[in-house]
């Protein structure tokens, strides 16, 4: 008899982000005269950047000539891309990264979903709440976890990121041993001091724990004082590993590109407590499941870090930033309590109602698609998140809208 792997009936429903869409066909098929501007989920609107476009399509033409022809590509990247990625990113920030220690991949939600892979399912996992969904449902499948239960899962630590606590959780109070972090945050447009990612760090290399740590958003940081990257911090690179992609940073949702970087100095360990480096193993997992990202892509992304294409992609990710700090002025003058918006592209509101009647009233009544915050976990009920990318006139007119229900969304 073939049965099924019960992690996955343990999920305790669809992806968040299936459920909106369902929600908004549903809404659009009864109501097809209406506009419907979606400030949901965080795709891009803006076309790739001139630069990488320049690159993407003279790698096609080579691709159409048999002298400069690819087929299967390095396992774990070009260097053409790994080495500007390791300079730019890390190097010129005084921050210790090679090549070697860069995997390139097709997206960050493959590799945060992929990485629990290499880890033994006894682990005791702590990860904030609100957080992305994916870190919760890969180990959910996994079978690390028990039932669900009063809006979380048995077996998990959940970090609460409150209004209280600035939606910066501090360390367990309890030992763990695999935890996920993410600033700037997604959901909640929060960022992290160093003084607070330094006490993350400390309190992993006190429990020989390991840090998963999701820097999609670098690019939307603005203040200097903030850190880019967790190995900013001395000793990360013996207690974490850090995930970026091209999606918002260069608009390559559709394109697909990203990098996971794992220190040669980062270890896990066997039965016996013998070390093996997780770099290694990842390049094992790698080189097993995943045949590379294409070649034209690659050549695209590295065209990220020539000087026009460093401009290019900066100046589209401060027009979404445009777009969130809008957003955050508009709402706040409603009265609603906002977050994010500055080093983000998120912007975390606070409600009277709970999330998906939020979620609902603006679709039905203003035609504006958002995130319901409960999505996100037990501490997100009460708050949608809002997302900075799409068009300027379009966001304007999504804020007129939603100024016309905005005493209903705050209860008065």
């Amino acid at each position: 008899m073939i049965r099924v792997n019960e992690g996955y009936l343990r999920l305790s429903s669809s992806y968040l982000f299936s459920e909106i869409r369902k929600r908004t066909d549903a809404f659009q098929a009864a109501n097809p005269e209406k506009e419907v501007i979606r400030l949901g989920i965080g795709d891009v609107t803006l076309p790739l950047a001139p630069t990488v476009v320049s690159a993407f399509r003279s790698a096609v033409e080579e691709m159409a000539r048999a002298d400069t022809f690819r087929g299967y590509g390095p396992d774990l990247g070009y260097d053409f891309l790994r080495q500007p990625i390791a300079e730019v990113d890390y190097r010129s920030r005084g921050v210790d990264i090679s090549p070697e220690e860069v995997v390139i991949s097709d997206g960050s939600k493959c590799d945060t979903a992929n990485i629990q892979e290499l880890f033994a399912t006894s682990l005791r996992i702590a990860l904030p709440d609100p957080v992305y969904p994916v870190y919760v449902d890969t180990n959910v499948m996994a079978g690390r976890t028990g039932p669900f239960r009063d809006g979380r899962y048995g077996g998990l630590i959940y970090l609460d990121c409150t209004e209280d606590n600035g939606y910066i959780p501090d360390p367990p109070k309890s030992r763990v041993d695999l935890i996920y972090l993410c600033f700037p945050n997604n959901p909640t447009g929060a960022s992290i001091t160093r003084g607070q990612l330094e006490t993350w760090v400390d309190y992993a290399q006190k429990s020989k724990a390991l840090i998963l740590y999701d820097a999609a958003y670098v690019a939307y940081i603005r203040d200097e004082s903030l850190p880019r990257s967790i190995f900013e911090v001395p000793g990360a690179r013996e207690c974490a590993i850090e995930f970026r992609s091209f999606s918002k940073t260069a608009g390559f949702t559709g394109t697909r590109c990203a990098f996971t970087v794992i220190p040669k100095s980062c270890m896990a360990y066997d039965e016996k407590d013998s070390p093996h480096s997780l770099l290694e193993l990842w390049g094992r997992r790698q080189s097993t499941k995943l045949n590379g990202v294409s070649y034209p892509v690659q050549r695209a992304a590295a065209a990220v870090y020539t000087p026009s294409g460093s401009r290019e992609t900066r100046e589209q990710a401060d027009y979404y930033l445009g777009n969130a700090g809008l957003v955050r002025k508009r709402l706040s003058a409603l009265g609603l309590s906002c977050t994010g918006g500055d080093n983000s592209p998120y912007v975390w509101v606070k409600t009277a109602h709970d999330s998906w009647k939020a979620f609902d009233l603006l679709l039905q009544k203003a035609a504006v698609v958002v995130t319901p915050g409960s999505g996100f976990g037990r501490c997100g009920e009460g708050y949608l998140r809002i997302s900075g990318f799409n068009d300027r006139a379009m966001v304007e007119k999504a804020m007129d809208r939603v100024g016309s229900v905005a005493g209903e969304l705050a209860g008065a």
